[in-house]
């Protein structure tokens, strides 16, 4: 009979830590005496696996007491996440998968979660608070209002104008910031670090131009306070997060917790910061954390070699069936051809950081990637291809053609989200919807079928590398083949040149 009870899984919340078996490492810090420091927009896997993580190790040393997380969201769907969390206390299991074995513990950085309201006031106000000191985000590399061609703020994005005309009742998480600024302003309480945690380069940079470029459309004054009191550091974060299902939640099961949001995630982590927080900060360092002037090489490094390493396997991977990118890299065909473009095309562009050279990083990479216990989907990587290309592929390809070295497996890579951007595979069965914009890319990939630059010809993704005489006619080229010949010659064909 007791061993039948230790099997059966004991549901997550404060009452029942004690209940949680041994194995799985629980808080030791008293989460009713945590008091809030930071607020998080954007409760996906990632932030709850990394940030919230380091959060909780140092509460585990008896530190950052009063830097705990208040959650919060922007989009209606983020309201589910919020009931789910609620119903355990704000706790998550976080389930590490090595190529061994896993271990897991229980996260308890996060006290709360914010109504998800359609005019942001229960966000606005807990930001307006002087205890939060710390604003953080993970709103995906597409969610920061810039134009993709240009690399600058976009005020014409339709929530950009609406937030200008409405400040007081914003739909976005910018509009928000700025909301709870200009009261914290008007009540002498004191400016706070925005804080981008989201995969791009320069992304505290990207942070202050979207802040401050919204701000000067309906509040000039509002922008010169925040561009003089608030921070926005640069950071490089790093760690495999696959989605969330049935699989992951039976696996928490299986480890004795019932958690309706567990997190599984790799056996590697890194953070990566510039130390400008103007109104303080948790002692990340001292969890393993860095704090550096250098986070642009870092994070050149990372996005570079791993995130459009990314894009080089997952567009290959969905129109050939692959279904996880471990299975990509266990396919030979689709491994050389990561190795070849990553070796050949990406690290010439990467510089090395303290103690790391770009092709023992790669190395590195390819190590994670092939982790069997990661089942991280082909479609997760592959997804929003329109803001993933833009900021990881296409910023290569640009080097690549002001240096001369050579872009033709880049270009292969664009002709394959083209190709797959088609909605089918290779075996005929359908590729779902998995961007923004998708029916946009679908028009452009079927017209792209007979006249291959059709797909060149979206100005906002492409701008002038339409007319680079080096890239369009590869482009044009492999498309071509990817048609008549399919994938694996395609590929072939490219490896067999020197």
């Amino acid at each position: 009979m007791d061993e039948l009870m230790t099997l059966t899984p004991v549901r997550l919340s404060n009452a029942t830590l004690s209940d949680i078996p041994e194995t799985v490492l629980r808080p030791a810090y008293a989460r009713d005496r945590l008091t809030p420091g930071i607020v998080h927009i954007g409760m996906g896997n990632f932030h709850r696996a990394h940030q919230a993580w380091y959060l909780h190790r140092l509460m585990q040393q008896g530190a950052a007491q009063d830097w705990a997380i208040i959650g919060a969201g922007v989009r209606a769907g983020d309201a589910v996440m919020r009931e789910k969390l609620l119903a355990q206390d704000c706790l998550t299991t976080l389930i590490e998968l090595r190529p061994d074995g896993t271990s897991a513990e229980i996260c308890g950085s996060m006290i709360g979660f914010l109504p998800v309201e359609a005019d942001n006031a229960a966000l606005i106000a807990q930001m307006a608070d002087p205890a939060i000191r710390i604003v953080s985000l993970t709103v995906t590399e597409g969610g920061y209002f810039v134009n993709p061609a240009t690399g600058a703020f976009d005020p014409s994005h339709p929530d950009m104008a609406h937030d200008a005309a409405h400040p007081q009742h914003p739909r976005t998480a910018f509009g928000a910031i700025l909301a709870a600024l200009r009261l914290r302003r008007a009540a002498g309480a004191g400016p706070f670090t925005v804080q981008s945690c989201d995969n791009l380069r320069g992304n505290g940079d990207i942070t202050r131009d979207t802040v401050l470029g919204l701000a000067r459309l309906s509040d000039p004054a509002l922008a010169d306070w925040i561009a003089q009191n608030c921070t926005f550091p640069n950071s490089m974060v790093d760690c495999i997060v696959p989605a969330t299902g049935d699989a992951e939640i039976a696996a928490a099961r299986a480890l004795g917790v019932e958690d309706a949001a567990p997190v599984t995630h790799e056996n590697f982590r890194q953070w990566v910061i510039e130390d400008k927080f103007c109104a303080g900060r948790p002692d990340w360092d001292c969890v393993g954390a860095t704090f550096t002037d250098r986070v642009h090489d870092y994070e050149a490094m990372k996005i570079r070699i791993l995130n459009a390493g990314h894009q080089v396997l997952a567009n290959a991977g969905e129109v050939l069936g692959l279904a996880t990118i471990a299975d990509c890299m266990a396919d030979p065909l689709v491994l050389a051809f990561w190795r070849k473009v990553e070796a050949t095309e990406i690290v010439p562009h990467v510089a090395p950081v303290p103690g790391m050279q770009p092709m023992a990083y790669l190395e590195l990479i390819e190590r994670r990637f092939s982790n069997p216990a990661i089942r991280d989907t082909t479609r997760r990587v592959a997804f929003d291809g329109s803001s993933r290309h833009t900021g990881f592929i296409l910023p290569v390809l640009r080097d690549g053609l002001a240096s001369g070295t050579p872009i033709s497996g880049l270009a292969l890579v664009e002709a394959l989200w083209a190709r797959m951007c088609a909605g089918t595979r290779e075996d005929g069965s359908v590729i779902a919807p998995n961007d923004p914009i998708w029916d946009d890319l679908r028009a452009c990939a079927d017209a792209a079928r007979t006249r291959p630059l059709a797909w060149l010809d979206q100005q906002g993704i492409y701008g002038a590398l339409a007319q680079e005489p080096r890239f369009a006619p590869a482009f044009e080229d492999w498309l071509r083949n990817l048609w008549q010949d399919g994938t694996s010659a395609t590929l072939e064909r490219y490896l067999s040149v020197a």
